[in-house]
């Protein structure tokens, strides 16, 4: 069977930087299953697994306009050390979670001076190009009820 929409489809993968640092991967873990064309995955990679088959093993490397989006200068925010409740040793490389005008976000604190804290509210990958190695584990068609939630159910996939 064809990747395609609505195929539940489980991978294998690796994810890397250009520099060839592992990022993510599901190496002794379980594989990935996300439902083809639900929007679980980057749309790079998607793109780029459409048409393979169980067994098939490849390359797709996504840019950032197809994966993370572009680093946005307008998400670097400013903060005061008072808007941290109850939390007293903030350092660079902390996340938090944020409420902002488009719902809850997760920020990363990049820099503080003084009471002073810059936040990033893009994605961590935002800006980057990703390197993907997949092996096409299975490819099957989606129920009914997987279609109608957005994602494929089992083992890989999401659990009611």
């Amino acid at each position: 069977m064809l990747i395609a929409a609505d195929t539940v489809v489980t991978i294998d993968y690796t994810l890397r930087d250009d520099e060839g640092t592992v990022l993510d991967s599901s190496e002794g873990g379980e594989p990935l299953a996300y439902l083809h064309g639900g929007g679980q995955i980057v749309p790079g990679l998607e793109a780029g697994l459409a048409g393979h088959v169980a067994g098939d093993r490849l390359r797709v490397v996504v840019a950032p306009e197809q994966g993370y989006g572009a680093h946005d200068p307008a998400l670097l925010l400013t903060a005061t050390r008072t808007q941290f409740r109850g939390v007293d040793d903030i350092a660079a490389g902390m996340r938090f979670r944020a409420e902002g005008p488009e719902g809850e976000r997760i920020v990363t604190v990049t820099a503080i001076e003084g009471d002073r804290i810059t936040l990033d509210a893009n994605h961590p990958l935002a800006g980057q190009t990703l390197h993907f190695e997949v092996i096409v584990v299975g490819v099957r068609a989606a129920t009914a009820e997987e279609r109608k939630h957005g994602h494929g159910h089992g083992a890989g996939g999401h659990e009611h």
